[in-house]
C-alpha cells in the first residue's frame, strides 16, 4: 500500500498510525529519523514516524549544509570517523544528486595557521585515501598566485598557498524530506506536528506512545513493538520520560550562519579558513549569496527557536574581514541568518569544537532505543545501526527473517538518475519543458534542480495554478504550482514550512518571502480552511521567523512566538 505525505491526508494518516501495530515507531523527523524510516521500510517492516515540529525543523535544516568528509577531524586524530563519513559522502551524492552538489573548496595556508604546506598536503592526501575520493576530485596543491587567481579576495599578506579539494554542498532540509518521501512511497507512515506526550508501557516495557496532533490538539495512542528515540537535541528529555538515569548525556552547542549578497561578498570559490582563535570557518557561495559559518558555543537556550546573537554575528563578520579584508562586511550587510543546536555526547573537559561528532546507540531497560550524536553525512550508517538492532530483535522475538540494509543503493525521492550524465540531460530536457509551460528559464532551472525527477509532478500543477491566477493570491503560476505540490506531496502545514524548509527562501532569497508571504498564507487559508485566529497565528509565526533571521535576538521582539502546544521546548 502506497501512502501519502499530504497536508490534506493528515487525519487519515493519523488513523492508520492509531490502528496499526507497528514494528517500529520513530520519534523525530530529522535526517536520522528519516534515514531510519527509509531503511526499516525498505526491509519490509511496518514503520511510522512522528515529529513534533515540521520535518527537519531542528538541526537538520540548520547545519552548514555540507555533506563533507570531516577534514578537520584529522586534526583530532579521528581517523576512523573521517574514513566512514568520507565514504558515505559519495553514497549520499549518488542517491540524491538533485540535493547534493560537488564544489571545489580552497584551504588557504597562512602564517601561524592550523596546517603548513607539508601538513596540508599530507592531510589532504590522507583525506583522499581514507574517503576513497574519485580521481577527478582528488586534491591539488596551489602556490600563492594560483590561490589568488581562484579567489582574489583572499588576504595576500601571510598567504603561502592553498590546498584545493572537493566538498559536497547540500540542501539539508530537502535531503531529509526526500528520505521521508521515499520511505512513505514504499509504505511508511509519517506525520509532522505530532508530539509524543508520554510512553505506553506494559510489564515495564515501552509498547507505544500517547501522541498529540499539534495542529488540532487531538490525542491518540500509537502502538509499536519497538520505539526509537531520534529526537536530536531532545533525546535526553525523552529518555527522562522513560526513567533514564545514565551517565552519558547530551551537550548542546550552537552553530550560527550568516547570509550576505554576492554583490557585497562576491566569493568565486568556497573557502575553509583559519581564524585567529584557532577555529576554522566556511564561506560558501550559493544561489547569488554567500553564507558564512559556523560558531560553536555551549548553549542552554530555547531548543525550538535558537537565534543569532550580536556576539555571534560580530564574531563571524570579524572572521571574514580578517581573511578577506577588502570585503569589509558590516552588520548592515547581513540579509539573513540561521542558528542550529548540535546534540553532542558529553565529554568532560573538552571545548565544544573538540567534542567528538561520533554517534552512539543507547538501549534502556524498557527497551527504548536512543540514537544520539553523529553528523549529517553519516546519517545512513546511523540508521543502519539502529535498524540492524531492531531486525535482530524481531528475528529473536518472532523468528522473522528481514533483509539486510539496502539504502546504499536506494535513490531517494527525486533522485531517480543513473549517473551524472543522465542527471544533466534530465535538467536540460525539463528546463525546455518548463519554458514551454510559460516559466522563465531561470525559474524552470531552479525548480528542476530543487525537485529532481519529481519536477514533472510540480509542472503538472502549472495549468491549475494558471487558472487560479484570477484569485486574490498574487502568486505567479510557478510559485503557486510549487506550493500546490508541497501541500499535496510534502505535507506543508504552514507558510514557514514552505519558505524555510521546502524552498530555503528565508535564508537565500528573503525578498521572495516578502513578495509572496501574503499570497501563500491566503492560499493555505483557503485550502486548509483556517479560521481567522489560525490564519493570524501563522501570519505572525512567519513574521517572527523573518525577524529572528534578520536581527540579533535582543532586537527580534516577539521572535520566540511558538505554537501553544509547542511552548515546552524540552521535548
Amino acid at each position: 500500500m502506497t501512502h501519502l505525505l499530504s497536508s490534506y491526508e493528515r487525519e487519515n494518516t493519523a488513523k492508520q498510525l492509531a490502528n496499526l501495530k507497528l514494528d517500529v515507531l520513530v520519534i523525530g523527523g530529522g535526517i536520522t529519523g528519516g534515514g531510519i524510516l527509509l531503511d526499516a521500510t525498505s526491509r519490509g517492516m511496518t514503520v511510522g514516524l512522528i515529529e513534533m515540529q515540521d520535518f527537519a525543523a531542528g538541526t537538520s535544516s540548520r547545519s552548514t549544509k555540507l555533506v563533507h568528509g570531516g577534514l578537520r577531524y584529522l586534526k583530532q586524530l579521528e581517523i576512523k570517523l573521517v574514513a566512514e563519513v568520507g565514504r558515505e559522502r559519495a553514497i549520499v551524492y549518488q542517491n540524491g544528486m538533485h540535493v547534493t552538489t560537488p564544489v571545489w573548496m580552497l584551504l588557504p595556508i597562512v602564517d601561524g595557521g592550523t596546517y603548513g604546506r607539508f601538513a596540508t598536503s599530507l592531510a589532504l592526501f590522507v583525506y583522499d585515501t581514507l574517503a576513497r575520493v574519485r580521481r577527478r576530485e582528488r586534491h591539488k596543491m596551489l602556490d600563492v598566485n594560483q590561490a589568488l587567481s581562484i579567489e582574489p579576495l583572499l588576504r595576500a599578506s601571510g598567504l603561502k598557498g592553498a590546498g584545493y579539494y572537493v566538498e559536497y554542498r547540500t540542501d539539508d532540509a530537502r535531503l531529509t524530506l526526500e528520505n521521508i518521501k521515499e520511505a512513505v512511497h514504499r509504505g511508511g507512515l509519517a506525520l509532522n506536528y505530532t508530539r509524543a506526550l508520554s510512553f505506553l508501557t506494559r510489564e515495564n516495557k515501552v509498547v507505544g506512545v500517547r501522541a498529540q496532533d499539534v495542529m488540532t490538539g487531538n490525542q491518540y495512542e500509537i502502538h509499536a513493538k519497538h520505539i526509537v528515540n531520534a529526537t536530536g537535541p531532545w533525546v535526553d528529555h525523552l529518555r527522562g520520560e522513560d526513567g533514564w538515569r545514565g551517565k552519558k548525556s547530551i551537550r548542546h552547542t550552537k552553530g550560527v550562519h550568516l547570509v550576505v549578497d554576492e554583490s557585497r561578498f562576491p566569493l568565486q570559490s568556497a573557502v575553509y579558513f583559519d581564524v585567529s582563535d584557532g577555529r576554522m570557518v566556511f564561506a560558501i557561495p550559493r544561489d547569488g549569496k554567500t553564507y558564512i559559518g559556523t560558531t560553536d558555543t555551549d548553549y542552554q537556550g530555547d531548543l525550538v527557536h535558537p537565534t543569532m546573537s550580536v556576539s555571534d554575528r560580530d564574531y563571524l563578520l570579524a572572521c571574514v574581514n580578517e581573511m578577506f579584508p577588502r570585503v569589509a562586511l558590516t552588520a548592515e550587510d547581513v540579509e539573513s541568518s540561521w542558528a542550529g543546536v548540535r546534540p553532542l555526547i558529553q565529554e568532560e573537559g573538552k571545548s565544544p569544537s573538540e567534542v567528538s561528532r561520533r554517534d552512539e546507540v543507547f538501549v534502556s531497560p524498557s527497551g527504548l532505543i536512543t540514537i544520539a550524536g553523529g553528523k549529517l553525512t553519516g546519517y545512513r550508517k546511523m540508521a543502519r545501526k539502529v535498524v540492524n538492532l531492531v531486525s535482530k530483535r524481531l528475528a529473536r522475538e518472532e523468528e522473522r527473517r528481514l533483509g539486510t540494509c539496502q539504502t546504499a543503493r536506494i535513490r531517494i525521492s527525486g533522485g531517480q538518475f543513473e549517473d551524472e550524465t543522465d542527471f544533466q540531460r534530465f535538467i536540460e530536457d525539463e528546463v525546455r519543458l518548463g519554458v514551454d509551460l510559460g516559466l522563465t528559464e531561470a525559474e524552470a532551472l531552479r525548480l528542476t534542480r530543487r525537485y529532481g525527477s519529481n519536477v514533472q509532478r510540480v509542472f503538472a500543477h502549472i495549468d491549475e495554478a494558471r487558472s487560479a491566477a484570477s484569485a486574490p493570491f498574487g502568486l505567479p503560476p510557478g510559485v503557486l504550482a510549487e506550493l500546490m505540490y508541497g501541500m499535496h506531496e510534502e505535507m506543508v502545514m504552514s507558510p514557514a514550512d514552505f519558505f524555510i524548509r521546502r524552498t530555503g527562501a528565508l535564508y537565500f532569497d528573503i525578498e521572495f518571502v516578502h513578495r509572496f508571504q501574503h499570497g501563500v498564507t491566503e492560499y493555505m487559508r483557503q485550502e486548509l480552511r483556517w479560521s481567522d485566529v489560525v490564519t493570524e497565528y501563522f501570519r505572525d509565526d512567519l513574521a517572527c521567523r523573518v525577524r529572528e533571521a534578520i536581527f540579533p535576538n535582543h532586537e527580534a521582539e516577539g521572535s520566540q512566538t511558538t505554537h501553544p502546544l509547542l511552548k515546552r521546548t524540552d521535548s
